[in-house]
């Protein structure tokens, strides 16, 4: 039987990293609830109600519902881009990094597709100076990206004429695994990330290869 999502990084306690333990579960049940109903409609109300508590014990670990937010992207992106740089960084060939970038990539997205839904498609409801640093690792994950994708154009795996609009197509699609995936469909997370990863080699091998 398959599980619905448990953790933000895939081992231990959800969100383990997050503390004491009510900052945790006030974390996870904000993920739950900004995933469902959306940022702007979900009110620190929901969330306290989610975690159990009441809505004055969420202002002693987080002081505005954006905070929450932040922490929430803050710790995705940080382990999209650590998922990205691990591939990127290794031995191999430009094909499999790039292989293993977006089959690791792809399997997070849909075995944390309730935290990834929030951390992808909320940008836009963070301050302004949240917002400047979250987009910053975004710009991150594109350039690591774009890196194994110009590896391959200098050794002859690729044939990419346009790298940066490929890299963009390579991340939309993965990111959107996280829009419509399913723990009680027909494919596993793995299945769906090796899938994905033979797509996106299909688009950028050389021909000559």
């Amino acid at each position: 039987m398959r599980t619905a999502e448990r953790t933000a990084d895939g081992e231990g306690v959800p969100w383990g990293e997050v503390t004491p333990e009510a900052a945790r579960r006030l974390l996870v049940a904000a993920v739950e609830a900004f995933a469902e109903r959306g940022y702007h409609a979900t009110t620190t109300r929901d969330i306290a109600s989610r975690a159990g508590m009441s809505p004055a014990a969420l202002y002693i670990h987080y002081k505005t519902k954006e905070e929450l937010l932040h922490r929430i992207s803050r710790i995705g992106h940080d382990k999209a881009l650590e998922i990205l740089e691990a591939a990127a960084d290794r031995d191999g060939t430009a094909a499999e990094r790039l292989t293993d970038a977006v089959r690791s990539f792809v399997g997070w997205h849909a075995a944390r597709h309730t935290t990834a839904r929030v951390v992808q498609y909320e940008l836009d409801a963070l301050a302004d100076e949240h917002r400047t640093e979250i987009v910053e690792l975004r710009r991150r994950s594109d350039a690591t990206v774009r890196r194994i994708l110009q590896d391959g154009v200098r050794d002859g795996e690729f044939d990419v004429p346009d790298v940066p609009g490929t890299t963009l197509a390579v991340l939309s699609l993965c990111i959107d695994v996280a829009r419509w995936f399913n723990t009680q469909g027909r494919r596993t997370p793995d299945e769906v990330g090796a899938l994905y990863a033979d797509l996106v080699l299909r688009m950028v091998v050389s021909r000559d290869s």
